[in-house]
């Protein structure tokens, strides 16, 4: 029991459950009857955050921005780093004193997976109200896990979008007579604690996300934010806490078991501190009161909006991709854009022209081919590709072997390539968005998507920077059209004509997704 409770998730792809669940949605989309969530489950009574926490390093230092800078206002981060993304949850988590929310698509049962798991349970021992929210796709097998840490007094555990049946045969069953219900996903992530702190971006809880993956590891960007923003970010998350599209624990057919509750634990426990990935973290809860006086002053000072899909009644109201194409179209004089998965259809490369031939300029950062996780997107994004060049976009896709890989694998790990992950754009070097979001049809039509735009000069001053930094010849390549229209690559190395690609075999894959429909990737 306990390797399905706590199975090793090392080597393995972290896409292809997903991607036999996207599959089997192609060839039985025909059979889809309802989009709304299942109505015969336990929701339990409305519930919502404690107040913000009065007392704590992180609520002390939420009142000295308050104070300082107005009620509105925030003291952001940018993370960037695999590292620091991984350092600043734990000191986070570590630092909570009556509340901490996690909110996210994937949770893997990996090396970060289990610490993270742990750092909260440790919360919970030490009194912190615990709330998580876990979407329900990948969750096959973790049931024993799932009821043991609901029955912890101070964790409560809730699942979006649940499948009924929980063995790999029934949700295979249940997704072929309910694919349109359970084809949509809350992509969404966030991490809240004590009301006055908040990490949302792009993040999910497993070693891809945090450099520890020895197959490979995303760069990706989160916002780590002290003050209001937290605030907002908890409005969020009660929505989500409270939406009919979100079901108990309770409803799992596990019984609590002390035995196995114990077995769990000591698992966790003693992977933990035998990972040798983990040996950059620390493994015990610890103080960290220093390095958050040390963040203080570097804390840049704005205020923000967290945005986000409502899942609301039998519907998902997507409001996030109206919301970053007004963003876009806000530019007067420069945009930039970094993001993983890009489709941008006629209406994105008429915004660009819009964009550019008002004399913005224009740059967008994405995955090549050779850095893509999912070929399936770029079959379909490659289609647009010298539209956007000709559009007036300048246009760059990450290198496989990008320099900042330094940045995204943390020793002893060193991944076989780098992949992007991040969604972020600034505005007019003025306005900064960080979060969940793709520009593609998943993302625009089908997921929930979230994400926070900033309006504070100094944060956009540095992203801005970083996105330049991974536009460089050395992390990504240009692509550009030669005197026949044709698109060729350039990086500080070389120049090709082919797409970049790490083998034959994704080329051949990207063939053969070219025939399936963009929706559904």
């Amino acid at each position: 029991m306990m390797r399905e409770v706590v199975r090793e998730a090392k080597g393995k792809h972290p896409m292809t459950i997903r991607g036999l669940v996207m599959a089997l949605a192609i060839l039985v989309a025909g059979c889809a009857t309802t989009s709304s969530p299942p109505g015969d489950l336990i929701r339990p009574a409305p519930s919502f955050a404690k107040a913000p926490a009065t007392q704590g390093p992180l609520a002390e230092m939420a009142r000295r921005i308050k104070v300082r800078h107005g009620v509105e206002a925030s003291g952001f981060k940018a993370l960037d780093g695999s590292k620091d993304a991984l350092e600043w949850r734990l000191a986070l988590i570590d630092s909570a004193r009556s509340s901490l929310d996690v909110q996210t698509y994937l949770w893997y049962p990996d090396n970060v997976g289990r610490l993270i798991l742990e750092r909260a349970i440790r919360a919970a021992q030490r009194g912190v109200q615990v709330r998580l929210i876990v979407d329900d796709l990948l969750t096959v097998g973790m049931d024993p896990l799932i009821v043991e840490l609901e029955n912890h007094p101070n964790i409560e555990i809730r699942a979006f979008n649940p499948w009924r049946g929980r063995d790999p045969g029934s949700r295979i069953a249940e997704l072929i007579a309910e694919m349109e219900r359970l084809n949509v996903r809350m992509h969404d992530k966030l991490l809240i604690v004590d009301g006055v702190a908040a990490i949302v971006g792009g993040r999910n809880i497993g070693d891809h996300y945090f450099g520890l993956s020895h197959a490979y590891n995303f760069h990706d960007l989160d916002l780590l934010g002290i003050g209001q923003v937290a605030q907002q970010a908890n409005g969020m998350f009660d929505h989500f806490w409270n939406s009919e599209w979100v079901v108990s624990a309770q409803n799992l057919k596990a019984e609590p078991d002390p035995d196995i509750a114990a077995e769990i634990w000591q698992q966790i426990q003693s992977k933990n501190r035998a990972a040798a990935e983990l040996s950059a973290f620390p493994r015990e809860v610890r103080d960290w009161r220093a390095e958050l006086i040390e963040l203080e002053p570097e804390l840049r000072i704005g205020t923000s909006m967290i945005s986000y899909d409502e899942a609301t009644g039998k519907e998902i109201r997507q409001r996030m991709i109206g919301e970053m194409l007004s963003f876009f179209e806000s530019a007067t004089k420069e945009l930039l854009i970094t993001n993983a998965y890009i489709i941008p259809y006629e209406r994105g490369i008429k915004l660009m022209q819009r964009l550019t031939d008002r004399g913005v300029r224009v740059r967008i950062l994405t995955n090549s081919l050779a850095s893509h996780d999912v070929p399936a997107v770029n079959s379909h994004y490659k289609e647009w590709r010298d539209d956007l060049v000709n559009a007036g976009v300048e246009l760059y896709e990450l290198r496989a072997d990008a320099a900042i890989q330094s940045l995204v694998d943390v020793p002893p790990v060193h991944g076989k390539f780098v992949g992007l992950h991040t969604k972020s754009a600034v505005v007019d070097r003025r306005y900064t968005f960080i979060g969940s979001m793709n520009l593609d049809p998943r993302s625009g039509a089908i997921n929930t998507e979230a994400g926070a735009f900033v309006d504070s000069p100094a944060l956009a001053a540095d992203v801005a920077a970083l996105m330049e930094r991974d536009m460089s010849p050395e992390n990504a390549w240009q692509v550009l059209l030669d005197e026949h229209g044709s698109p060729y690559w350039v990086n500080s190395e070389e120049t090709v004509k082919m797409q970049p690609a790490r083998s034959g075999i994704q080329r051949v894959m990207d063939l053969i997704f070219k025939v399936l429909p963009k929706e559904y990737h």
